[in-house]
């Protein structure tokens, strides 16, 4: 595990005299070393001084590595103006190495640690790289949201300690309470986030730039579902008690927003809010404490990390051409242009759950385990499912069809970089779902 810190920590003096798509392909590298070396297997490996992985470390990791990648790939128009483009590549190498940390960690207060400690290179990029002065309210919403719910936490793990001695996540045994409880999940259910404390999440993604946005959607919501997982290792047995209240709480807000969903006017906005939704979905198969829910789980995290960064990346080609996101403005794209239309249907018919995609496995499972857990979650299921079609649907029928605006007079194509961007986010999102037994095996 050391050798691979290391190694992110070598690329950020080189960063300095690199060029910009050779820190991309040092990435790719990276991305490639780390699937290669590390084993996917049921039990903890590559152990050494509290850090070490399993299968859904490993895969979170992995698609830690692959966001970033594409993340610069997607921000070249900060290469092409030389927006502090090295500053840029130096915050995405510091947020890769707290998120590989944090994944990696055995420890929960180690986990804490870098689990805050990525909030910063993510402020850093909302701050220095945002679009409108309105970045500095979203950034403070971030902060203040998760430092708020994330001080209990601190003070449960200081707890922890006192109590069991450890604070490996297989060794801790503690004597509950509702109030050991609430502080152990609320910085999750803030970070993922549930409904009611979502409040910071659709700030943050209109005002962040598109690097901000694919790694907020893409891997830092999944810090929240990979923290409940962890310490569901040791409190299963008292949420069992209390799960009820978080599950309906959760199929509420994900029919709820399907409905906030059908009138946003901005296209980021939209693509957050459904975000609240799929991550809902999580929150749900986590509590329900069944294999069903824990599987799925984890596969829509991955499902949603690909798709929906891929989705920022679509309404940010948008964005660079007609420097405007709202579905007013962007009509008529299918003519304007016409070879990025196949991709938004693509990634649309993902976002609702088709076939082949990683999300209808995902979504299939956590189904599963809700109707397991109460045949009354299958009328929240049906809504939610049907509200997701609707703006999905809307997103594409009124993004691509339409006239189209009048201030533009021709017609636009996209450059290779982002058709290989977008590929790069399509192509694992629909074949992965061909091996996915390594994400049943772990539990």
């Amino acid at each position: 595990m050391m050798k691979l810190v290391f190694y992110m920590v070598f690329l950020i003096p080189i960063s300095f005299i690199i060029n910009w798509w050779l820190m991309a392909i040092g990435l790719m590298f990276l991305f490639m070393f780390y699937l290669i070396f590390i084993n996917f297997s049921t039990f903890f490996s590559s152990m050494s001084y509290s850090f070490g992985v399993d299968i859904v470390s490993s895969s979170l990791i992995c698609l830690s590595i692959w966001i970033l990648f594409l993340m610069i790939m997607a921000s070249f128009l900060i290469k092409s103006v030389n927006n502090y483009s090295v500053e840029f590549i130096v915050c995405c190498l510091f947020l890769l190495i707290f998120l590989f940390l944090s994944f990696s960690t055995s420890n929960m207060f180690l986990f804490y640690i870098f689990f805050e400690s990525s909030l910063i290179p993510t402020l850093f990029l909302i701050f220095g790289w945002g679009y409108q002065p309105e970045r500095l309210g979203a950034g403070y919403y971030l902060l203040f949201y998760t430092l708020f719910a994330s001080f209990p936490l601190l003070i449960c793990i200081f707890y922890l300690m006192s109590f069991s001695n450890t604070l490996f996540y297989f060794l801790i045994f503690v004597d509950m309470n509702f109030y050991l409880y609430i502080g152990l999940i609320l910085a999750f259910l803030v970070k993922m986030p549930m409904l009611f404390v979502h409040f910071w999440l659709p700030k943050a993604h209109v005002e962040a730039p598109i690097s901000g946005s694919m790694i907020l959607a893409g891997v830092l919501l999944k810090l929240g579902g990979y923290g409940l997982i962890r310490v569901m290792m040791f409190i299963y047995e008292y949420s069992i008690n209390y799960s009820f209240f978080i599950i309906s709480l959760s199929l509420f807000g994900m029919a709820i927003v399907g409905f906030l969903c059908l009138y946003q006017v901005d296209m980021k906005s939209l693509i957050a809010y459904s975000s609240i939704a799929h991550m809902g979905m999580v929150i749900c198969g986590i509590f329900t404490l069944n294999t069903w829910g824990l599987y799925g789980s984890l596969i829509m995290m991955i499902a949603h990390g690909l798709c929906s960064s891929a989705l920022f990346c679509l309404a940010n080609i948008s964005y660079e051409r007609l420097s405007s996101r709202s579905l007013y403005i962007n009509k008529g794209l299918i003519t304007f242009m016409p070879t990025m239309s196949l991709f938004w249907f693509l990634l649309v018919a993902n976002n609702m759950a088709c076939p082949p995609s990683l999300n209808l496995l995902g979504e299939i499972m956590l189904i599963n385990s809700l109707v397991c857990w109460s045949m009354f979650s299958m009328l929240f299921i049906f809504i939610s499912s049907f509200m997701s079609c609707c703006y999905s649907i809307y997103l594409y029928s009124y993004s691509q069809h339409g006239f189209l605006y009048s201030g533009l007079s021709s017609i636009s194509s996209g450059n290779v970089r982002e058709y290989f961007l977008i590929f790069y986010h399509w192509f694992p999102l629909n074949f992965i779902i061909m091996k996915t037994d390594i994400f049943v095996i772990w539990y």
